[in-house]
């Protein structure tokens, strides 16, 4: 992806950075949904509430926005992710759809929404994300990809009874598979980017859960709280590095 595309379309450029930016996002997003409905007790419904109100704050203003900016994009993924939490939690704990089910609603959801912007605009490509129509099926399809990702990765754990790690690793393979089908042409550039996307979410929400359950859960016990500011910590770093590499570019 050139620098023209990638200003352009307001997204971030498509690098290994983007990948470590967004599973750590997808983890910050884990711990601060749980922090708000399970650390604060104040439940599923009130923390939707909580980060959809956050989330439509960010994703307006990112859409508003005439050109890229790295923090409010990365912000904008965070309040998917989180929002994504909350959104598989009230389907499995308050909805009684349970993991399994939710994850095949949210996946007909993102294939629908795909599908919607595949038929009008006649291609799924993120780096030709330039005008506002586009920029919002590009939203609708990250908040039902986070939201699947994290009934898929919490359907692995307590669906099919592996532990935060295992899940983790699972993820981790179908990533690699499909990078590796990529270099050998067999999924083209549009496939692997959703499907990376998707699958970063999972493996994001079970390193989320690895670092906050208790011991007796299989988890690290660091608690909501510090996994999330540990988690903020390491995005804005790297996305403050990434924008200091770009003005040495352009300077050189």
């Amino acid at each position: 992806m050139n620098r023209t595309s990638h200003t352009a379309s307001k997204i971030a450029e498509v690098t290994l950075l983007f990948w470590v930016i967004k599973i750590i996002a997808t983890t910050l997003g884990e711990t601060t949904g749980d922090f708000i409905a399970q650390t604060l007790n104040l439940g599923y419904v009130a923390g939707l509430a909580i980060t959809g109100a956050l989330l439509v704050g960010l994703v307006g203003a990112q859409i508003r926005a005439g050109t890229y900016s790295p923090t409010l994009f990365w912000a904008a993924i965070v309040g998917t992710t989180t929002a994504g939490t909350e959104i598989s939690d009230l389907m499995d704990r308050t909805l009684q759809v349970g993991y399994l089910g939710g994850s095949l609603i949210l996946s007909a959801a993102l294939a629908a929404t795909l599908l919607v912007w595949y038929r009008r605009e006649g291609h799924l490509k993120v780096n030709l994300i330039a005008t506002r129509r586009v920029e919002v099926m590009f939203w609708t399809a990250v908040l039902f990809s986070n939201s699947l990702g994290t009934a898929f990765g919490d359907w692995m754990v307590d669906g099919l009874g592996l532990s935060y790690a295992a899940g983790a690793m699972v993820c981790l393979a179908i990533i690699a598979a499909v990078l590796a089908a990529h270099y050998t042409n067999t999924l083209g550039e549009v496939a692997v980017f959703w499907i990376a996307f998707v699958f970063t979410r999972p493996f994001g929400a079970t390193f989320g859960d690895l670092l906050t359950k208790p011991a007796s859960h299989g988890g690290l016990d660091l608690g909501t709280y510090n996994a999330s500011a540990v988690c903020f910590v390491l995005i804005a770093g790297l996305v403050w590095l990434n924008m200091r590499r770009r003005q040495w570019d352009d300077i050189a």
